[in-house]
């Protein structure tokens, strides 16, 4: 039986929303995550920044914007111990300018991820998977990346079937 890991980084308070700004209590992705454990079980683990990002919505996507470009490496509070055990890793994000945010390349790229199914998953308000899943190949190296799920933010908390049935195909 496989070992299952889902990891994610996800924003709370202000989030673009249908086209307007919404506060959120639980960010959209972790949303998503939580469904991904309850159809499929595993360990999750929530990727976070030690960098604060702005609360006003529009000056975080400024900050995002800006770490795409410099191609920074954002700090992460705390790496997951070891992933050597996992064999099917699930990656869940916000898409940010076209792809993950800077953290999770961070956090990816911490680790050897040869032979590990990595199975990512988005959250967005219009832009899907964007570039992430080539992004992926790239900073994933030795594993193997399988086709992503999308998911628009303003629906995430009425897509949990969707979400089960397309994580139990990927296990």
């Amino acid at each position: 039986m496989s070992k299952i890991l889902t990891v994610y980084y996800s924003r709370k308070g202000e989030n673009y929303w249908n086209g307007s700004i919404r506060n959120l209590k639980k960010g959209n992705t972790e949303v998503v995550a939580e469904m991904i454990q309850k159809a499929v079980g595993g360990d999750l683990f929530e990727v976070e920044t030690v960098k604060t990002y702005s609360a006003d919505y529009t000056a975080c996507t400024e900050e995002a914007k800006a770490e795409l470009r410099a191609k920074e490496r954002i700090a992460v509070k705390n790496f997951k111990d070891d992933l050597e055990d996992y064999d099917i890793i699930f990656v869940g994000y916000p898409n940010w300018w076209g792809t993950m945010p800077m953290v999770m390349f961070t956090f990816l790229e911490h680790y050897d991820l040869s032979g590990k199914k990595i199975v990512p998953f988005c959250t967005h308000e219009g832009s899907g998977m964007g570039g992430s899943e080539r992004d992926l190949k790239k900073i994933c190296t030795g594993g193997i990346v399988m086709p992503g799920l999308s998911i628009h933010g303003a629906e995430a908390a009425q897509s949990e079937s969707k979400v089960a049935t397309w994580a139990e195909k990927m296990v």
